[in-house]
């Protein structure tokens, strides 16, 4: 488009003082950490100083009844639990539920969320029916779980009554008892992963399952080579977030027999559980402090294996062409 000369030698009628202010331009760059500065605040009042504070109380010889009488350990609150066979056992036990609770849990939820995927009666209600677990209270349900599992009349040893099996006792076995715990967490956080993958697979183009069907491809073949491979981010997701939950266990291991040893010979003991025991049982705050620590350094450990393994997996196919 051409200007005629009346509009290139016309003034510029723009308002002098069109440029923002000193104080405007301060405000602006400010304003972004301003917005941002509670949640700082927050996080720095509530996670990041009690995280630190447990580092530096896991060098000290700190009992609940005196506080304020702090003795330089070093790190002998780390070796001391090197030492503690009911650490490793604790370790174990937190490592062993955590696998039968997080691998059938997750198993469950991926064949639930590819039923709840496609056109059922009623979809909305068992989708909200999926939440009803996770809403209920942790110890509402340890409890009728406790019940459940009894030796004597229990619901679970009747029916294997009936098919001829002899009763279990599900609280002093180490095996039963391991199960029995897992199977809560189960019970618990299944459906709220299966809504998880749901979204998951609702995200994934419909384009690619035509393309499959067309190419012969059966539903099995679909839900490996299509829908697997488009969760593997959601997948991921809640493998790190069930590591980290089963490493955390505490709740349910603590109610299902009201004991924080975890049992008469510590066989469903956690490090929740130890940790609660070290440091409320025992007065050991300093240990307690350590063992903190160290399940959060697993918690590190295990969250970096998962990138790694990750990356490794997206870098293969990049790499092969």
């Amino acid at each position: 488009m051409t200007l005629t000369a009346d509009a290139r030698t016309a003034p510029d009628r723009r308002p002098s003082g069109h440029r923002p202010s000193p104080l405007r331009r301060t405000w602006h760059k400010v304003s972004p950490y301003a917005y941002i500065a509670p949640f700082f605040t927050l996080f720095t009042a509530f996670g990041l100083f009690p995280l630190l504070y447990t580092a530096y109380v896991s060098l000290y010889r700190v009992e609940l009844q005196t506080p304020g009488d702090m003795q330089w350990r070093g790190l002998g609150n780390y070796t001391a639990l090197l030492g503690d066979e009911f650490f490793w056992t604790a370790l174990r036990n937190t490592l062993t539920i955590g696998v039968l609770s997080t691998v059938p849990q997750l198993a469950m939820a991926l064949g639930l969320a590819h039923l709840l995927n496609h056109r059922l009666r009623g979809r909305t209600f068992f989708r909200t029916a999926m939440l009803l677990p996770y809403a209920t209270s942790v110890a509402a349900a340890t409890l009728v779980f406790a019940q459940l599992y009894g030796r004597d009349f229990g619901l679970v040893n009747h029916v294997l009554g009936l098919a001829g099996i002899a009763p279990v006792d599900w609280q002093n076995g180490t095996v039963a008892s391991q199960i029995a715990v897992s199977s809560i967490v189960i019970w618990r956080w299944t459906g709220y992963n299966a809504l998880i993958y749901l979204a998951g697979m609702q995200s994934i183009p419909h384009e690619l399952y035509e393309a499959a069907e067309m190419d012969g491809a059966s539903r099995w073949r679909q839900f490996l080579h299509v829908t697997v491979p488009g969760l593997r981010p959601t997948i991921l997701f809640t493998v790190v977030v069930s590591t980290i939950g089963a490493t955390q266990l505490f709740g349910e291991p603590l109610l299902f027999e009201g004991s924080v040893s975890g049992g008469i010979s510590h066989q469903y003991q956690t490090l929740g559980l130890y940790m609660y025991e070290q440091g409320w049982g025992f007065f050991h705050l300093g240990r307690a402090a350590a063992i903190a620590w160290v399940m959060f350094l697993l918690i590190l450990l295990v969250v970096g294996a998962n990138a790694v393994l990750v990356r490794r997996r997206s870098r293969g196919p990049e790499e092969g062409r």
